[in-house]
């Protein structure tokens, strides 16, 4: 059985086999740390059971760590499943390693990549702000304090169920004063 600390291992197995920068494997092991705290001891002992109950540890997760952007913490989980994803590849036979093809990040493919959609990106951006000028929706701009301002904005038929998702969401982000 494969053990959530193993994964450690793996990073820097896979970081001096130059299959994760630096910067990469830093950020994963990063990762792993705040899920960890969050573990209980089956699953340190078992990357599957991580793997299958990662939406339960999220929320424990987030409720732990209000001090983090839930778009942090949504990047935090998929740096998880990641490294459990290229372990399960690469990790548990590390002689297929060598088979472990990179992406190639050079500067000149993306900006040629992007130039080439521009247009197409342009033409969904387009649509998509003039679906939400047809679409009726209130407009919520509150001043919370100096210096600090929050803009909602909700479609007018919003439904309760969806308030109180929306509540749910806004009382994870709160931070103990």
């Amino acid at each position: 059985m494969n053990k959530y600390l193993d994964l450690y291992d793996f990073i820097d197995f896979a970081k001096g086999n130059r299959k994760y920068p630096e910067n990469t494997a830093n950020g994963l092991k990063s990762a792993l740390k705040i899920f960890e705290k969050e573990l209980n001891i089956d699953e340190l002992s078992s990357i599957d059971l991580v793997e299958d109950n990662i939406e339960e540890i999220f929320v424990s997760v987030v409720g732990k760590n209000k001090d983090k952007s839930i778009g942090s913490l949504n990047t935090y989980k998929a740096r998880v499943l990641k490294v459990i994803k290229d372990y399960q590849r690469y990790g548990v036979n590390p002689s297929k390693i060598q088979g472990w093809d990179t992406k190639s990040n050079k500067p000149a493919e993306r900006k040629i990549a992007k130039e080439d959609n521009l247009d197409k990106n342009q033409d969904k951006i387009q649509t998509s702000v003039s679906d939400h000028i047809n679409t009726p929706v209130h407009k919520i701009e509150l001043s919370l304090r100096d210096n600090v301002k929050s803009v909602i904005i909700v479609p007018k038929d919003i439904t309760a169920k969806e308030v109180k998702i929306f509540k749910n969401m806004l009382d994870s982000l709160v931070v103990d004063e």
